[in-house]
C-alpha cells in the first residue's frame, strides 16, 4: 500500500490548489472579462482542458510511465499557476483563460492517480485503494479554498494573485511527493495470456460498459444538479449567501467523506451492491429536490447526491479493473476518462441554460433519466456477468 499511500497524498496537494480554480475563478473573471457573458469562461476552460487531455495524457504516461508524466504534470501545473498570478497582475483575461486551461490539463493526470493506486494493490483491496486517493481528495476540499483565501493578499496591489502562488508551491509539493511514487507491473490486473486484444473488443464487454456508465452517469447527475443548484437557491428562490455556500459545502463533504469507508463498503458488499446504493441514493435526492424549495430540501438533497456520486463512481472505478488486462489499460482508461469528463463538461454547460428554461423541479425530473436508463442496465447485471465468464 505504501504507492497508494503516496497517491492519496500527492492527490491532497494538487487537489488542495486546483480547488481555488472554482472558488476565484469566477470573481476574477467577473473583474477581467470584457463582457459579463464571459465572466465563467475561465472557470468552464479547467473542465475543457480536463476533458481534451484525458487520452493524451493515457497515451503519454504509457509511453514514458506513469511516474514521469505525474511529475512532468504537477511542475507543469506550478507554472500555469504562476501564469495566472501573472495574469492578475497584468489583468490580463485572456492570459487567464490560457492558464486556467493548461490547469483543467493537469486534472486530467491527477484523475488518473486513483488508477495508478489500483493497480498497486491485489483484486480484493482494488476498491480501499480508490478511496484512499479520494481521501486526499477531501482533506483538499476541507483546506484548499482556506489557503486561497489565507493568501489573496500576499501581493497588496494584486488581490488574489497570492492565492494562486501558493497554488503553485502546492503542485511543486505534490511534483516532490511523486517522485517517491514507484509504479510497476500492475498487481490487480488480468495477466496478459497473450497479445492486447482490440479496444473494441475491450469496449463491447458488458461489464466495462456498466463500468464506465457507472461512472459517466455519477458525474453527469451530480454536475447537472449541483451547478444549478447555486442559481436556483440564490437567484430564483432568494436563500443567502451564506445558506447556499453552506449546502455546497455540505455537497462536497459529502462527495468525497464517503471515502473513508466506502473502499471497505463496497469489498465486503460488492459493486453490484455498491452500485445500487448509489443509485438509490440519487434517486432519493432528485425527489427530496422535487419535493420543495426549503433550504433543508437543498441540502438533503445535496448531501445524498454526494454520499451517492462517490459509491457509485467508486464502485465503477473499481469494477472497471477488472476489464482490461495490464498491456491493455492505458487504452481502456483513456476512453473512460474521456467519455466521464466530457459528459461532465457537457452537463455542466447545460445545468446554467436548463435552470432558467425548465426551472428546478424539471431540471431534476430531466436528471431522471439517466438514471433510470442506468438502473436498467444495473438489473442486467447477472447476465452479464455470465457472458463475460464465458469470454
Amino acid at each position: 500500500m505504501r504507492d497508494v499511500h503516496v497517491l492519496a497524498v500527492a492527490q491532497g496537494l494538487s487537489a488542495a490548489g486546483m480547488m481555488t480554480i472554482p472558488l476565484l475563478g469566477g470573481i476574477l473573471g467577473s473583474e477581467f472579462a470584457p463582457a459579463p457573458q464571459l465572466a465563467t469562461l475561465p472557470v468552464s476552460l479547467t473542465v475543457v482542458g480536463l476533458a481534451a487531455m484525458v487520452i493524451p495524457a493515457a497515451l503519454l504516461m504509457e509511453r514514458i510511465g506513469r511516474r514521469n508524466a505525474f511529475v512532468a504534470s504537477a511542475l507543469l501545473a506550478a507554472v500555469a499557476a504562476l501564469a495566472v498570478a501573472w495574469a492578475i497582475v497584468q489583468s490580463s483575461f485572456w492570459l487567464l483563460c490560457a492558464a486556467t486551461l493548461a490547469l483543467g490539463a493537469n486534472l486530467a493526470f491527477q484523475q488518473q492517480h486513483r488508477f495508478a493506486a489500483a493497480e498497486s494493490v491485489s483484486p480484493d483491496q482494488v476498491s480501499r485503494a480508490v478511496s484512499m486517493v479520494m481521501i486526499g481528495t477531501l482533506a483538499a476540499a476541507a483546506s484548499g479554498p482556506q489557503i486561497a483565501l489565507a493568501l489573496k493578499n500576499l501581493l497588496p496591489d494584486h488581490e488574489y494573485a497570492g492565492s494562486f502562488i501558493g497554488v503553485a508551491v502546492l503542485c511543486l509539493a505534490s511534483a516532490l511527493v511523486l517522485t517517491r511514487y514507484r509504479g510497476g507491473r500492475p498487481a490487480g490486473l488480468v495477466a496478459d495470456p497473450g497479445a492486447s486484444r482490440p479496444l473494441t473488443e475491450i469496449l463491447r464487454q458488458p461489464l466495462y460498459l456498466t463500468a464506465l456508465s457507472a461512472s459517466v452517469v455519477s458525474y453527469a447527475v451530480m454536475s447537472f444538479i449541483m451547478t444549478a443548484t447555486p442559481i436556483s437557491m440564490h437567484v430564483h428562490d432568494h436563500h443567502s449567501d451564506g445558506d447556499t455556500a453552506w449546502v455546497i459545502q455540505s455537497h462536497l463533504l459529502a462527495m468525497y467523506g464517503p471515502s473513508l469507508f466506502s473502499g471497505r463498503l463496497i469489498a465486503r458488499i460488492g459493486v453490484r451492491a455498491g452500485m445500487t446504493a448509489g443509485l438509490v441514493l440519487m434517486f432519493a435526492c432528485v425527489a427530496i429536490d422535487s419535493a420543495g424549495r426549503d433550504l433543508m430540501h437543498y441540502w438533503w438533497g445535496l448531501v445524498l447526491l454526494g454520499i451517492g456520486w462517490n459509491l457509485l463512481f467508486v464502485a465503477g472505478t473499481a469494477l472497471l479493473t477488472t476489464t482490461y488486462r495490464a498491456s491493455e489499460r492505458f487504452r481502456a482508461q483513456a476512453v473512460n476518462e474521456f467519455s466521464v469528463f466530457g459528459t461532465q463538461a457537457l452537463a455542466s454547460l447545460l445545468a446554467g441554460p436548463a435552470i432558467h428554461v425548465l426551472g428546478w423541479h424539471s431540471l431534476n425530473l430531466a436528471a431522471l433519466v439517466p438514471l433510470v436508463l442506468f438502473a436498467i442496465a444495473l438489473a442486467a447485471w447477472p447476465a452479464q456477468r455470465s457472458r463475460n465468464s464465458r469470454a
